[in-house]
């Protein structure tokens, strides 16, 4: 009989403002968020735990969270430091593992199966690590144990702050059951409300419907919901990990409604953008646009090129014509990004394809 899988996420707890703690200690019991300020109208990349009491959370706007809060701590971004923090532990991971897959920043998943035969051997490996991650670095840190990547990612969350999550092989579907199905990645609260217009909301019950039903009546989707709903899921740890996007976005001081400085807006993202494809020699087969209104209300649209390309001009060509597809010139924007996807290798040429 085949072993299973020992797959492992590891997760930073609240990562930014962890950082943050650990170099002014008298800030621990005070309410902490990092983010843009709020006359500038930024919003909350991080928050500390004492934070989210007030139920503050990420992506919140600044403002709103000041309104929570009275004594909130508002810290700027330090990403250079956070990025330092985060090599120093993400090598600390590499010693117990070199299968080892970085997601972001702050999180990365571990694959000890080719390493033991005995599933359980590598608990105290994760617990040595957590201990020394939390005393040599004075960064918290929650990991999720289990067979596959989905659930260990939803067991790292499920005991935070430093929390150790184990999910024992063939308790899968029963750790899940009990969760609201918004738990499962990629169900958001539009997918939730239909699933609850079905009498679904927990992921046991979404579990209980056959993937036949399901993909009748949500398609390719329904059948990755209906495997990922029983704890099943087999994407492998990936130990090379090819960036997938890249994007710029800029929330405005005041809403922007005049098409000239719009463009003026777009054009300097698809510039930076087009300095990072060269710098990173690759090309962008999909251009993205991405427009929030003043109600926080998000849309987004995007194009595939029929080659790919880092040339500016191609990026801003690409990005007007998505731009006159979704705004009307007056409308108030709050915020515009501009993002490219499905990148290729470009060995360092500069193209200019025409669109499709």
């Amino acid at each position: 009989m085949e072993s299973p899988r020992a797959i492992v996420h590891f997760d930073l707890d609240a990562f930014y403002c962890s950082v943050e703690i650990l170099r002014q200690p008298a800030l621990k019991d005070k309410p902490v968020v990092v983010g843009g300020k709020p006359e500038e109208r930024g919003v909350v990349a991080a928050a500390s735990y004492k934070a989210r009491e007030f139920g503050i959370h990420s992506a919140m706007s600044m403002f709103q969270a000041q309104k929570l809060c009275k004594n909130l701590v508002i810290l700027p971004m330090q990403r250079p430091l956070y990025q330092m923090y985060s090599r120093i532990v993400m090598g600390i991971l590499k010693t117990a593992s070199p299968v080892i897959e970085q997601v972001s920043i702050d999180e990365a998943y571990l694959d000890f199966t080719s390493f033991t035969k005995d599933w359980h051997a590598v608990i105290p490996t994760l617990r040595a690590l957590q201990t020394k991650i939390r005393r040599d670095i004075g960064l918290g840190n929650s990991m999720g144990f289990a067979t596959n990547k989905m659930v260990a990612k939803i067991a790292s969350d499920y005991h935070k702050p430093n929390g150790l999550t184990i999910v024992e092989p063939g308790e899968e579907a029963a750790f899940l059951a009990p969760l609201t199905v918004r738990k499962i990645p990629g169900i958001g609260p539009k997918m939730s409300e239909k699933l609850e217009i079905l009498g679904i909301q927990r992921v046991g019950e979404l579990a209980k419907i056959s993937p036949k039903e399901l993909e009748q009546k949500f398609g390719k989707w329904g059948i990755e919901m209906a495997r990922w709903a029983n704890g099943i899921d087999d994407r492998p740890v990936m130990t090379e990990r090819e960036t997938k996007s890249i994007s710029q976005e800029r929330t405005f001081v005041r809403d922007i409604s005049d098409p000239d400085e719009l463009d003026g807006v777009l054009v300097k993202l698809c510039s930076i953008l087009a300095t990072q494809l060269l710098a990173e020699k690759v090309q962008a087969l999909t251009i993205q646009i991405k427009l929030r209104w003043p109600d926080f209300s998000t849309v987004t649209r995007q194009l595939t090129l029929t080659d790919a390309t880092n040339a500016e001009a191609v990026l801003i060509q690409a990005a007007r014509t998505l731009l006159s597809r979704v705004w009307l010139p007056g409308n108030p924007v709050r915020l515009f990004g501009v993002g490219c996807s499905n990148l290729k290798d470009a060995g360092g040429q500069l193209t200019i394809p025409g669109l499709n």
